[in-house]
Formats: structure tokens, C-alpha cells, sequence
């Protein structure tokens, strides 16, 4: 990722502190679409956090409808708190994907978890295409982000991965969002292409700020 602006801030007690890594990549002129990782419910209250006041005062969440907007206490709720707009993880949902892509083109930037919802083994699994797809249409960059070690943070209670749920609850845990350099969609790319490539952007910035070189990809049985 090379040298890179860092900054500590500061959510709520139970976060501890957040290191934020990459803030040069965030190109505050233009709307862009945040491709994260996902490893715990607490990720949006950290990446949001993250964010420049500017930016994230300008930023929309995709969240997942069947998990957060099946029950209307916790839809308001979400929609408050995180500004959130519902997504289909499971099928392909042309009413969602257009409203997403009209904010887009209104200038909100994008938070989106192409893995389709946290990760069963502390992995980075395979990405759906929802991320790339709208920023080909809505020719916005693509802006690879990776949360390290969020699943921590209350495991059992916000995390899926036994990595996470089977360790102590941790009630503190410092927590890295890192940002890397924007990826736009190239002439004539195929979509399925364009989404590989955000794919590797994440895994790469993973084993960098995890400084792990297994971290990687777990494929979808076929």
C-alpha cells in the first residue's frame, strides 16, 4: 500500500482505538463505493468511524436485508444509526441494485460487503458482484478496504467464525481500517474481471495489514 496518512480515532469504549491506514485514497470530490471485508456486525459503527466527518456525512450503507430490516424496530434502527438501505445477499434484486445505483450517481458514497455477510472462517470469501456492478454503471472508483481483527470484539456475540466466537470475549481490541488505492472499472472489462480484481485488492491489503500471507480466498463449493 506504501506510505500512507494513519490517524487513531476514537468510538465508543468498547472499540478501544482504531488505527486508520490510507486516508490519501479517499477522494472526497466524487462519490465512491467502499468494498470491505466483513467479519463482525460492529464493522459498519468502525468504518463509519473511520471516515472523515465530510465523507462519512455523504455515505450510505448496504445491509442485508433478511438480517436487518425483516423486523421494523430494527430496520428504523438501522437506518438511523448507519444511514443503511436494504440489499438482497441471496439473489439478484433489480429494485435494491437500483436504488443503490441512483444514490451512487447522486454523489452518496457506497459501503458494501461483497462477501455477502461475515465470515464463517476468518477468511476472506469469495466476493459476489454487486460492487463491481455498480461501479461500472455509475462509473464511480472502487475502494478496497480491509477491517483487521474486528471479530474480536465481543466475538460470540457479533462474529460468525469460531476463530472469533470460541475466544474470549474481548470487550476492548484495537482494530485497523485500512484503505487502498481506487480501482476503476477499464475499458471493454467484463464485470465478473472487474470484481476478481476488487477481490485480490482486499485479500492483498489483508495479508499487508495482517501481515499474515495465508489469509485468503475461500472459494464457493461449485
Amino acid at each position: 500500500m506504501g506510505p500512507s496518512l494513519q490517524r487513531t480515532v476514537y468510538p465508543p469504549s468498547w472499540a478501544a482505538t482504531v488505527e486508520v491506514r490510507g486516508l490519501e485514497n479517499l477522494d472526497e470530490q466524487r462519490p465512491f463505493i467502499l468494498a470491505a471485508n466483513h467479519s463482525s456486525h460492529l464493522d459498519t459503527a468502525l468504518v463509519l468511524s473511520a471516515l472523515p466527518k465530510r465523507v462519512r456525512n455523504r455515505t450510505v450503507v448496504a445491509a442485508a436485508m433478511d438480517n436487518f430490516f425483516m423486523d421494523k424496530k430494527t430496520a428504523f434502527r438501522t437506518v438511523l444509526f448507519f444511514n443503511a438501505i436494504p440489499v438482497d445477499r441471496h439473489k439478484v434484486n433489480r429494485r435494491s441494485a437500483q436504488i443503490a445505483l441512483e444514490l451512487v450517481e447522486d454523489h452518496w458514497n457506497l459501503l458494501i460487503y461483497p462477501e455477502g455477510g461475515r465470515t464463517p472462517d476468518g477468511q476472506l470469501q469469495e466476493f459476489k458482484g454487486g460492487a463491481a456492478y455498480l461501479a461500472e454503471r455509475a462509473k464511480a472508483p472502487v475502494i478496497p478496504t480491509y477491517i483487521h481483527e474486528s471479530g474480536y470484539l465481543q466475538g460470540p456475540r457479533w462474529a460468525k467464525a469460531p476463530l472469533y466466537v470460541d475466544a474470549p470475549s474481548q470487550r476492548r481490541h484495537h482494530v485497523i481500517i485500512a484503505f487502498d488505492k481506487p480501482l476503476r472499472s477499464d475499458e471493454g472489462e467484463s464485470i465478473r474481471h472487474f470484481n476478481a480484481r476488487i477481490e485480490a485488492a482486499v485479500e492483498h491489503l489483508g495479508r499487508e495489514v495482517s501481515e499474515n500471507p495465508d489469509y485468503g480466498v475461500t472459494r464457493r463449493p461449485s
